[in-house]
């Protein structure tokens, strides 16, 4: 089972704000998921199945071209920002390394 506390850690860290109740509901849709994921590997020969990107084949779909249209130069961009290293917004870490 994943702690209540990791989640709390991992939310506070992605900047999400959650009450208790809510931290009780997600707790109870990650086991559902585990227990899910490990039905799936008891299946045989899952390991020869080819995994999806999407839920379904659509053949009947056809993408636009790609455009070149107008865009911000990099001074027009950092003109909308107070945090800005090298000529690169600078944003706040979410992601540590290791637990």
């Amino acid at each position: 089972m994943i702690e209540k506390e990791k989640l709390k850690k991992y939310a506070h860290l992605l900047m999400f704000d959650m009450d208790e109740e809510e931290y009780t509901t997600l707790q109870e849709e990650f086991e559902v998921i585990l227990k899910q994921m490990e039905l799936i590997e008891k299946i045989e020969g899952i390991e020869k199945v080819e995994p999806m990107s999407f839920p379904f084949k659509n053949t009947d779909v056809t993408l636009r071209e790609d455009e070149v249209g107008d865009y911000l130069t990099v001074g027009e961009v950092l003109e909308n920002t107070k945090h800005q290293v090298s000529d690169q917004v600078k944003v706040p870490r979410v992601v540590e390394s290791g637990e």
